[in-house]
């Protein structure tokens, strides 16, 4: 059956979309999103999508959806910021630039039942990032997602992510459904780093200082390190020496990633159980 068209040649979809999306609503709406610009694709999005958020650590990409989204509505979807914990100062300062030039709301979600490092290490020990690195990401970035998503009664994300970043990212595609059923918006999927650096500079978006500092890209102070000579790609310095580490929990599976933490959890009780 063809879709239906509107009077402009474009194809229609009900709004607000009707959730569960179908395999075959998924790609027809791809198809329509693949052409157009970024803009396009988060006007339609702010149009079309239920429970539509921004979850963000304040990369350049998600800066630029951003400030595109500020142009676009006076109403644009709230912010979700996931803090770790352990990002860097100038992380911390970059969030409160944000909120002071955009005025949009960014409610704020942290590992359960921690407020500081001290809370974190008390609950799960020193140097969990080292010791069971599934377990940190679960802790520290996939729960308090999920509990964010459960409490805020989002359906659907946007997203940073670009397949120019390469991994796991190489085939994104504008729209995507996690495991889960969540709906990830991709607007930027095809642009390049220089796209992006070009559009934050142009506009005066406010960027992390640490990027004027030898970083290409900035998660967790812990694991995160200037990019070497010569070191072209677009998230070097992440996850240093972690050669096949590419994506830090939130878009990889989360039914994997949570029985692996929930396995590590039965093993250190087992442990505290049977010690001496």
């Amino acid at each position: 059956m063809t879709p239906p068209i509107d009077i402009a040649g474009t194809s229609t979809f009900s709004k607000p979309l009707q959730l569960p999306l179908s395999q075959e609503e998924l790609d027809r709406i791809n198809n329509y999103l693949r052409p157009l610009v970024p803009e396009e694709s988060l006007r339609w999005a702010v149009d079309h999508i239920p429970g539509l958020f921004q979850t963000t650590a304040f990369g350049l990409t998600g800066l630029v959806a951003i400030d595109m989204l500020s142009k676009i509505t006076t109403s644009p979807p709230p912010l979700i910021f996931i803090d770790t914990l352990y990002h860097f100062p100038e992380t911390y300062e970059l969030v409160k630039d944000v909120k002071k030039k955009y005025g949009v709301p960014v409610t704020v979600y942290k590992p359960q039942g921690c407020n500081t490092v001290q809370d974190f290490e008390r609950k799960h020990g020193e140097k969990l990032w080292e010791t069971d690195e599934d377990a940190y990401d679960f802790s520290v970035k996939v729960e308090p997602a999920r509990r964010a998503y459960e409490e805020l009664g989002v359906k659907a994300v946007i997203t940073g992510r670009r397949a120019s970043q390469g991994a796991d990212r190489a085939n994104l595609q504008p729209l995507e459904i996690d495991s889960t059923g969540l709906l990830k918006l991709n607007p930027l999927f095809a642009w390049n780093y220089h796209l992006v650096e070009w559009y934050i500079k142009e506009n005066g978006v406010p960027r992390n200082k640490l990027l004027d500092q030898g970083y290409r890209s900035v998660g967790d102070w812990h694991s995160t390190v200037k990019s070497g000579e010569g070191d072209a790609g677009e998230r070097a310095g992440r996850w240093a020496g972690k050669v096949e580490k590419t994506e830090c929990g939130l878009h990889v599976d989360y039914f994997k990633i949570k029985a692996a933490a929930e396995k590590k959890e039965r093993e250190d009780v087992q442990h505290i159980q049977t010690a001496p």
